[in-house]
């Protein structure tokens, strides 16, 4: 019996290190090329000390769909994934201070109440746009995980169609 019971814990503690040695590897992945955490990513974002300071770094996904109409075709290339930063509001003088955005751009992007973000050094001629806020892109998943059909996390799947 003695003997039996040795056999079982040691079958158990092979068990949960595999299983903890499996999460481990899965779980972690310390290759700088892995943008998994907030903290590479602010590393990667061009003026990154200024980003941090006055807004927050971000991934942009640069992309393009083409719509052909005879015959109606919609064609989408792969993204390009590029570290970029979000200003908060009240910082746009970084931007003003640089000669990136005039008043006019300025007054435009306030009137829909947004805020600016840019793509690349700050002192290399930068990418600035004018983006949204969208709270309706919050995580869907975070809502109601076990009603999300198709990740919308609205959707009823009763009455869902396919057409």
């Amino acid at each position: 019996p003695a003997g039996k019971v040795t056999n079982f814990l040691i079958a158990g503690a092979f068990i949960v290190g595999m299983g903890a040695g499996v999460a481990f590897d899965s779980a972690v992945d310390l290759e700088p090329s892995n943008v998994a955490s907030r903290e590479i990513l602010d590393k990667q974002t061009p003026s990154s000390e200024l980003c941090m300071a006055n807004g927050a770094s971000a991934m942009v996904f640069d992309q393009r769909v083409f719509m052909s109409l005879n015959p109606f075709n919609i064609y989408v290339a792969q993204p390009e994934v590029k570290p970029g930063c979000v200003l908060r509001r009240s910082n746009w003088s970084v931007l003003e201070r640089n000669k990136l955005v005039d008043n006019a751009q300025e007054a435009d992007c306030k009137r829909g109440m947004n805020t600016f973000a840019f793509v690349g050094d700050l002192d290399k001629s930068p990418e600035v746009s004018c983006v949204y806020h969208s709270e309706a892109a919050e995580n869907q998943y975070m809502r109601d995980p076990k009603s999300a059909a198709l990740g919308d996390g609205f959707q009823n799947r009763a009455t869902r169609s396919f057409r």
